[in-house]
């Protein structure tokens, strides 16, 4: 069973490996304070109490705290760790094609593992947040985290115990696949690393990653947007008029093959949040629990 990890909420400015170290938030707002120099109007509204203090927001600073105690009483006992997977995942290559040992060289296999686990990852989330969106039963939880109606990086938290559940077997998953198939093929796995984190990671939490969640629309060019989302465009997604496009995580490469894309210059952006008669389920820590679990009046 895997070991249950015990955090408190302040350990979350601490730790590299989440969006809300103390580098990360500080670069983001370094971004933002450069972006809105020229823009009076959206800095005052970005840093508003009218944002920072809606009910939406200190909805979100209370919900942080129960969903970290769900993860650690729940969510990390229950899901499978990436060290199992990639135990399994080299176990069966190796019962079904025998031994392999593919001589690369040292760091040509530590640039190939390093992308390889951040591209894989990537990949999934996209799809498993397209299905959170697409597959009715599955939008039912999704919805939590559509609920706010304004954002801030505790956004990025607002997310039902179930879902969160969803996105620790893609981790356990996808990492796990990744690795085992390094060590069948290469005998070993080295990671290029930034503070203990893949460096890929490390670079888009750095430049800007809180901004998505915020009031701060800062779009990239149309070519860049292509294949990295911008602030812009995941604040796209949190609207109304366009929740069923950008769905990927860092890249939007993945939008871009399969058809969901939509660019920050040439999309207008609507309000934030679900349709109004649907809020007021989602107004409370108990209403974002149980929501999802009510059934659905038949008219």
């Amino acid at each position: 069973m895997p070991t249950v990890i015990e955090m408190t909420p302040w350990d979350y400015f601490f730790d590299p490996s989440k969006r809300l170290y103390w580098l990360y938030l500080a670069s983001s707002a370094l971004i933002a304070a450069v972006f809105l120099l020229r823009k009076p109007k959206m800095l005052s509204h970005a840093f508003s109490a009218m944002i920072w203090w809606h009910p939406s927001a200190r909805l979100d600073y209370g919900y942080f705290i129960v969903s970290l105690l769900f993860k650690t009483l729940l969510i990390f006992p229950l899901v499978i760790s990436a060290e199992e997977v990639t135990r399994i995942v080299y176990t069966f290559l190796a019962s079904y094609l025998g031994y392999v040992d593919i001589d690369m060289g040292y760091g040509s296999v530590m640039v190939l593992y390093t992308l390889s686990l951040f591209l894989f990852s990537d990949f999934t989330r996209y799809w498993l947040h397209r299905w959170l969106h697409t597959v009715p039963f599955l939008w039912r939880f999704h919805q939590v985290h559509h609920s706010a109606r304004v954002l801030n990086p505790l956004t990025f938290y607002r997310v039902h115990p179930v879902e969160n559940l969803l996105f620790g077997f893609r981790y356990a998953l996808s990492a796990g696949v990744v690795s085992g198939i390094f060590i069948f093929l290469f005998g070993s796995l080295e990671m290029i690393d930034l503070l203990g984190v893949n460096a890929f990671i490390v670079a888009f939490l750095a430049l800007g990653s809180n901004l998505r969640h915020s009031h701060v629309a800062l779009g990239f060019p149309k070519r860049i947007e292509k294949w990295v989302s911008s602030p812009a465009q995941h604040q796209l997604h949190h609207a109304q008029n366009t929740m069923n496009k950008n769905y990927g995580g860092a890249l939007s490469l993945w939008d871009t093959l399969f058809g969901t894309l939509a660019l920050s210059a040439d999309t207008k952006r609507s309000r934030f949040g679900l349709r109004r008669e649907q809020m007021e389920a989602y107004r409370t820590i108990w209403g974002l629990l149980s929501k999802p679990f009510i059934p659905r009046k038949i008219s």
